[in-house]
C-alpha cells in the first residue's frame, strides 16, 4: 500500500489475517474488492520509509489508519517486506488488473523436477568466502543461470545452503551484492518450505530463457551459509501446567493496550464514557519457557542500535514481535490472538556449567545462550490472550516462536507448541501439547 509518503510492512502472517488487511487497504483507496497481495519487488518503486507495520484489521474499516498497529514509523522492515496490493473495481467498465506488468495472471507451479529437470545444479559465486554467494543453477547441463531475489527467504536459503553442503541458511540476500546481471536469471517465484534436500522439489513460477524478474534490476538471490546456528524451542509442559484465567480491569492495561495486546473490542470501548476504565477484560495467562538448543547463541533480529525504547514499561524492545499466541476453533479458523515483542531476551536458567551472558539491565546485550532457556513468567504484560468474548468450547491453542522466521535457525518444525483447549467460561485448561512448526 503506498502513498505519498511511506509504505506499509509486509511481514508474514496468517492467510486469514492478510486477506482482512489486504481489504481493508483496497477500500481505502475507493476500490471494493482486493485481488492479491503484491511483495515490494511487484512494484517498482524507489525505497521510502516505512511508517506501519504489524497491522491488525478485521475487514470492515474504512481506513488504513483505523486499523491497529505499532505506532507511526515503528517497525523491523526490511526494504523488501514493503507490502502492496493489485484492486480490482467493482465497475465494469474498469479494466481488471491481473498484474502490475503483464495481463496474464501468475500461475504457481509444482515441484522442477517435473519440468523434465533430470538434474539441477547449484552454486554459490561472488562471495568473499566458500559459504556465501549469489545463487546460480544448471539444468540438464546447460548454461548456468541466476534465481530472481523475489520472495527468497531463510526457507529457500536453507535449502541451497545444505544441497552445497556448506551447511544451512543463514542469511537470504535479495540483491546484486554478489556480483551477477539481471539478464542471466532464468528461476522465479521459488518458493520452499526449508525441508527440501534440493531445490528441484520446491515450486516456482518460471524456469528458462527471459524470466522476468519484478522489482530493481539487482534483485538476485544470494545466500550466506554458516554451519552453527540457534534452536529455540518452547516449553510445552510448562504452558500445560501454567495456564489460568484472570479478569483485569482496562485501568491495570494502559501500558498492554499501547503494546496491541488485548482483543480489537477493547479499543472500541468509548473512553469518553464514565467508568470505562473499569471494564474487565478476561485474560488467558501462562508462562512461555523458550531454551536455545542449537550451536550458538540466539540474537535479535535488530541491531543494538535500533533497538525501540518503550516509555510505558520502561524497557527495548529487541524485536517487534518474537511470539504469537493464537486461538484456532476445530474449522482452522482464528478466534483470538497476542503477541508479545521480545522487550528482554536474556538468559534466566541455564544448564550447569554454562555461564549467563546475557542480561536486559542498564541497556545490555539481549539473547539467548546455548543450553539457556528465557522465562516469561504469566505475571508479565501481554504474556496472556484475551478470550473475553471469546464462545465456551473446545479449540487448539498455538504459541509460535520466531513466527516470522527473522532469525536464523537449525530448524524450524519445533518452534511453536500446538495444544488442545477446553473453556467452559469458568475455567480453561490445555492439553496435549507437541511441538511442530509454526
Amino acid at each position: 500500500m503506498w502513498t505519498a509518503t511511506g509504505q506499509v510492512g509486509d511481514e508474514p502472517g496468517t492467510q486469514e489475517k492478510e486477506e482482512s488487511d489486504l481489504l481493508v487497504s483496497a477500500e481505502s483507496l475507493v476500490l471494493e474488492k482486493q485481488v492479491r497481495q503484491l511483495k515490494m519487488a511487484n512494484l517498482e518503486e524507489e525505497e521510502k520509509k516505512i511508517w506501519m507495520d504489524n497491522l491488525y484489521c478485521e475487514g470492515h474499516e474504512k481506513r488504513l489508519q483505523n486499523c491497529r498497529f505499532d505506532g507511526w514509523g515503528i517497525h523491523d522492515c526490511s526494504a523488501s517486506e514493503a507490502a502492496g496490493v493489485v484492486c480490482e473495481s467493482m465497475n465494469k467498465k474498469s479494466a481488471k488488473f491481473e498484474s502490475l506488468k503483464a495481463r496474464k495472471a501468475v500461475t504457481v507451479k509444482s515441484k522442477l523436477k517435473t519440468e523434465k529437470v533430470k538434474n539441477l545444479e547449484v552454486r554459490l559465486m561472488g562471495g568473499r568466502y566458500p559459504n556465501e554467494g549469489r545463487v546460480e543453477v544448471r539444468a540438464n547441463g546447460g548454461q548456468w543461470g541466476l534465481i530472481c531475489g523475489d520472495g527468497w527467504s531463510l526457507l529457500e536459503a536453507n535449502v541451497i545452503c545444505q544441497q552445497v553442503k556448506k551447511g544451512y541458511g543463514s542469511a537470504a540476500v535479495q540483491s546484486s551484492y554478489f556480483g551477477g546481471h539481471p539478464e542471466n536469471i532464468s528461476i522465479n517465484g521459488v518458493k520452499c518450505t526449508g525441508r527440501e534436500s534440493n531445490l528441484s522439489e520446491c515450486s516456482y513460477e518460471s524456469f528458462g530463457d527471459r524470466v522476468s524478474c519484478p522489482g530493481r534490476d539487482e534483485n538476485i538471490a544470494g545466500v550466506i551459509c554458516a554451519s552453527e546456528l540457534p534452536d529455540l524451542v518452547p516449553d510445552e509442559v510448562e504452558i500445560e501446567r501454567s495456564a489460568y484465567l484472570e479478569d483485569r480491569q482496562l485501568l491495570y492495561l494502559q501500558c498492554a493496550m499501547e503494546e496491541n495486546c488485548l482483543a480489537s473490542e477493547a479499543y472500541k470501548l468509548d473512553k469518553n464514557d464514565y467508568g470505562w476504565l473499569y471494564e474487565q477484560r478476561r485474560l488467558l495467562r501462562f508462562t512461555a519457557r523458550i531454551g536455545n538448543f542449537g550451536t550458538t547463541d540466539f540474537r535479535p533480529f535488530l541491531p543494538k542500535n535500533a533497538w525501540q525504547w518503550h516509555m510505558c514499561h520502561l524497557h527495548y524492545h529487541s524485536m517487534e514481535v518474537f511470539a504469537h499466541f493464537d486461538i484456532i476453533n476445530l474449522q482452522g479458523q482464528k478466534v483470538a490472538e497476542g503477541h508479545k515483542a521480545s522487550f528482554c531476551l536474556e538468559d534466566n536458567n541455564c544448564l550447569p556449567g554454562t555461564e549467563k551472558k546475557y542480561a536486559c539491565a542498564n541497556y545490555g546485550d539481549q539473547g539467548i545462550s546455548v543450553g539457556c532457556s528465557d522465562t516469561y513468567l504469566h505475571t508479565v504484560d501481554c504474556q496472556w490472550v484475551d478470550i473475553t468474548d471469546l464462545t465456551p468450547g473446545i479449540y487448539n491453542f498455538k504459541v509460535s516462536i520466531n513466527p516470522e522466521f527473522k532469525v536464523a535457525e537449525l530448524n524450524y518444525d519445533n518452534n511453536a507448541a500446538v495444544c488442545n483447549l477446553y473453556y467452559n467460561a469458568v475455567s480453561v485448561r490445555i492439553f496435549n501439547c507437541t511441538l511442530q512448526r509454526p
